[in-house]
């Protein structure tokens, strides 16, 4: 292991066919395959880009069971929209004919959409193809995550503003550090055991560990207002995250949540519930996240890529047992007895000593 290198505690994974379940199972893959096969082998029309027509649009949101959803409709077009950036769903485009099909409404079919051939991926693949495939829809929702209100600035285009991109105050890179440093502070807080399915992270507390500076005692009424900020950003975030299954997230309270300037902001101060040891039914109310197995695989790989030293329980099993004693130490308690059990599992006593 390179000194050099930023080193997180190991984390336990289940196999890849456990994950891989979970990666079907998850709501946005299993929305995206569902209406892949409903496009089926003959396809069906579709407009610019691929988008769905609303008539297309009503029959998927009654074929996810979304109809009575008041979201429904934005829940299918995120599955087809899923659909079509992982392959699951293939778009050919008509060529144009004429001025007749160049001027066509919005709402006119543009091109077919055909189930893909990543939809047998799913029923064939291998869970590590699965995998594959789950981990690059992720990304390309990791990526919508970390993106402006696209919606929003349409809005200002259609009312005849004219669009200065530096007033949109939006920075790409610090965003996707912002969403990867907690993403990071959630994976670490995970393989240290300080948070499960059981014991999830308040929002607050996420949020105030990307924000309040570690020497600071009390923080100051300008920090308090950008933990606030960036908790809306995160529930955003969270939000459009949480149907990939990376994480398990109960949102912000919307009783919370009042828009000014047309920005969502929490009414009262988060003083109380970014505190050592805040009271635990207010806590609740401000959401709460944790990751799941696939967010740890996914967290994990990003992680890697970006040249941090990430090991998994087992990753010792086949090392000598210097290299096992030595490593033990920095495990937390669950992950050291799990190695140690693992490598023991696979000798006899007297190997396992060597």
């Amino acid at each position: 292991m390179s000194a050099d290198r930023p080193t997180m505690p190991p984390v336990r994974l289940p196999s890849d066919a456990e994950l891989a379940r979970d990666a079907l199972s998850a709501p946005l893959l299993a929305r995206a395959a569902k209406l892949a096969r409903w496009a089926g082998e003959e396809g069906i029309p579709v407009g610019v880009g691929g988008e769905l027509l609303a008539e297309q649009l009503r029959e998927a949101t009654e074929l996810l069971g979304l109809a009575g959803d008041e979201d429904g409709d934005a829940y299918a077009m995120d599955a087809w929209q899923h659909a079509l950036d992982t392959g699951l769903v293939d778009f050919e485009e008509h060529e144009e004919e004429g001025d007749e099909d160049a001027e066509a409404g919005e709402d006119e079919p543009r091109g077919t959409a055909v189930a893909g051939e990543e939809l047998a991926t799913l029923t064939s693949g291998s869970p590590a193809d699965i995998l594959d495939l789950w981990l690059a829809g992720f990304e390309s929702v990791l990526a919508d995550a970390a993106a402006p209100d696209l919606g929003e600035i349409a809005d200002r285009i259609a009312e005849g503003e004219d669009l200065d991109l530096d007033s949109l105050d939006w920075d790409p890179e610090g965003e996707a550090d912002f969403l990867d440093g907690v993403l990071g502070n959630l994976y670490l807080l995970t393989a240290l055991e300080q948070s499960d399915a059981e014991h999830p992270v308040p929002l607050p507390a996420l949020a105030a560990s990307m924000i309040v500076p570690e020497d600071m005692d009390e923080p100051t009424d300008d920090i308090l207002e950008e933990v606030s900020d960036a908790m809306m950003r995160l529930d955003d975030q969270f939000r459009l995250l949480a149907p990939t299954g990376i994480i398990a997230y109960r949102p912000v309270d919307e009783s919370l949540i009042e828009e000014v300037d047309g920005e969502g902001h929490v009414r009262e101060s988060v003083d109380g519930v970014v505190s050592d040891s805040p009271e635990e039914e207010d806590v609740s109310r401000y959401g709460m996240v944790s990751l799941t197995p696939l967010g740890l695989l996914a967290v994990r790989e990003r992680m890697q890529e970006a040249g941090v030293e990430a090991p998994a329980v087992g990753d010792l099993a086949d090392k000598g047992a210097d290299a096992l004693l030595a490593a033990l130490p920095g495990h937390p308690g669950t992950a050291a007895r799990a190695e140690a059990e693992l490598r023991l599992a696979r000798r006899k006593p007297a190997e396992a000593a060597a």
